[in-house]
């Protein structure tokens, strides 16, 4: 029987392990072999198609047991194979929290869906009302106790999924991209909570699968998959410190080690406080004028913008059970804008933009769409004007092929086959897809289905686009090629505006940034200026990129990672 590197019985054992599903060319996984310690918190990162969510499947016994394919090597749970155990005996020991968390939750409120674990393991009546409350404090739910699961947020059903994971107290948590819907606040706290069910409970461990360089400094080790196999295993410093090694496997690596890599210096500091210290000492900071060119800049790009496409007078929504979302916001987008829409889960983000096309409308207030009150036309008339391409683009495909998909929109505004032909075409080729009109789109990759769902909507020319987390479940690849291709469409004329929690997207593309807060605007501004009122952000859980709070302690704010390295001058 193995045995841990502290000398105790592992919880989990990895021995060869490997998978090929069934009809796949290549496995999913080859040869992995790890062993998870009592009070362990292993990170799995890698690119999209790495192999995590397999990896994390095999931890449980839904491979083999649920999926058909070819399993190599084994899994050991506590000395026992997952072959021979039944799934629900792993489920016991090993509590999943799946990528796609919808699928997960099927409970009438909160406080039912979190007492199932418990209830199906038999636990009597007062210890389930012991732990629902103590999980729904734990995962910052506990005003929610009461509400239908479906009427939550999608970081606040994140975090349920992980409370109900919890109930039946797990040897092993397994999180399968489970913060990719949060903001930075609560993506920092999952990593503590992750970090404190390791590390407090001596008999339990966490296997966390996601992208976030930054959180994965917690770990114990980090494990980096490429193509089904290991790339790299060992502690945070010898994995993250190597910033090529991560960005070649899809990883984005931390501002800090990217930058000292840039400027060829020889330390790869984690943190930003050591960072900036090691910068300091060698007398390198941001010139003031370097800081006063900036804000020229941006302020010249501001006096580009053309006339008022979207204005918001006094906007006010409640949800059909009364409950308040949006209160007195007033904004106005011009033509040509590039605009990042961010805050806390449930602050009102998404039910903000999706007023801009029709897809809501105000229960107070007005929505204007180039001066036009938007509740007095068409949501066909809206969508040829302002499209919307949703975060999960699966919600919004529905056809055979490519082509059909793209061709729906301009058939259903009624114009003939040669000019529907003419937009499929041209916008197939905006978003690089241009030759795979006759592929099935459920057959692609989620980052070529989200650019045929964003050419589904091209192909209506509507003059602005809304995009709401366009890079949710991509890895850094993927989300830098659909961000650029976001980028290209700005410069062309469109009117962008983003809904994300990623600070780094809003910083590095976006021209400004609308913070909502429970339901109001509380900061509208360029990005520069929004993202160096650090105190402000707290109040909406906004926490800045690493490269921005790095930057503001050498004098400056920049945005991305060159732009720093390019300021920086010795003082």
């Amino acid at each position: 029987m193995p045995t841990a590197r502290n000398g105790a019985q592992p919880l989990l054992s990895a021995s060869a392990l490997g998978f090929t599903y069934r009809d796949a060319a290549d496995p999913a996984l080859s040869n992995l072999s790890f062993d998870l310690e009592p009070g362990e918190l292993l990170v799995v990162m890698g690119a999209s198609g790495a192999g995590k969510s397999t990896l994390c499947r095999c931890l449980n016994g839904i491979i083999p047991h649920f999926v058909t394919g070819e399993m190599a090597g084994r899994v050991m749970l506590q000395g026992r194979d997952t072959r021979q155990l039944r799934v629900a005996e792993c489920a016991r020991q090993v509590g999943l929290v799946f990528q796609d968390f919808e699928a997960q939750l099927f409970a009438t409120s909160t406080e039912l869906e979190i007492a199932f674990g418990a209830e199906s393991l038999g636990l009597p009546r007062q210890e389930i009302a012991r732990r629902v409350p103590q999980l729904l404090e734990l995962v910052g739910l506990s005003h929610l106790s009461a509400r239908r699961p479906a009427s939550l947020s999608g970081g606040e059903k994140q975090r349920l999924a992980i409370a109900a994971a919890l109930a039946a107290a797990p040897a092993v948590l397994v999180l399968d991209e489970a913060t990719s819907d949060l903001d930075p606040v609560g993506k920092s706290a999952v990593s503590d909570l992750a970090s404190r069910i390791s590390k407090d409970t001596a008999e339990r461990a966490v296997v966390f699968a996601h992208h976030e360089a930054e959180e994965a400094v917690r770990a114990n080790r980090i494990l980096l998959l490429s193509k089904g196999r290991a790339a790299a295993l060992g502690p945070p410093e010898d994995i993250l410190g190597k910033a090529e090694l991560l960005a070649a496997n899809g990883v984005a690596p931390l501002a800090t080690c990217s930058l000292f890599a840039e400027l060829d210096l020889p330390t790869r500091p984690l943190e930003e406080v050591d960072a900036a210290q090691q910068l300091l000492r060698r007398g390198l900071r941001i010139p003031e004028q370097t800081t006063e060119a900036w804000e020229r800049g941006d302020a010249a790009r501001r006096k580009a913008y053309g006339s008022p496409l979207i204005a918001v007078r006094g906007l006010r929504h409640a949800y059909a059970d009364g409950v308040p979302v949006l209160s007195d916001v007033d904004l106005t987008i011009r033509r040509g804008e590039y605009a990042a829409v961010i805050g806390q889960n449930g602050s009102g983000k998404t039910t903000l933009v999706k007023h801009f096309n029709g897809l809501l409308r105000p229960t107070e207030g007005d929505v204007l769409i180039d001066g036009e009150p938007a509740r007095e036309r068409s949501l066909r008339s809206l969508a040829q004007q302002v499209g919307y391409v949703f975060q999960n683009p699966d919600n919004q495909i529905f056809a055979s092929s490519v082509f059909e998909e793209v061709a729906f929109a301009p058939r259903n505004f009624g114009l003939d086959e040669q000019e529907v032909r003419s937009r499929v075409s041209e916008s197939l080729e905006a978003v690089r897809l241009g030759g795979r009109e006759e592929e099935d789109p459920f057959s692609l990759t989620k980052g070529e289905r989200q650019r045929v769902a964003v050419a589904s909507i091209l192909a209506g020319r509507p003059e602005a686009l809304i995009f709401d987390e366009p890079t949710t479940g991509l890895d850094e690849r993927e989300s830098r090629g659909m961000m650029a291709l976001i980028g290209d469409l700005n410069a062309r004329g469109h009117t962008i505006i983003v809904v994300t929690h990623a600070m780094w997207l809003a910083a590095e593309f976006a021209h400004r940034v609308i913070v909502m807060r429970e339901g109001a605007v509380l900061l509208d501004a360029p990005t520069r200026a929004a993202f160096s009122q650090e105190d402000t952000l707290r109040e909406a859980a906004i926490v800045p990129p690493q490269v921005v709070r790095l930057s503001r302690r050498l004098g400056g704010t920049a945005l991305s990672v060159p732009q720093l390295a390019q300021a920086l001058r010795p003082s």
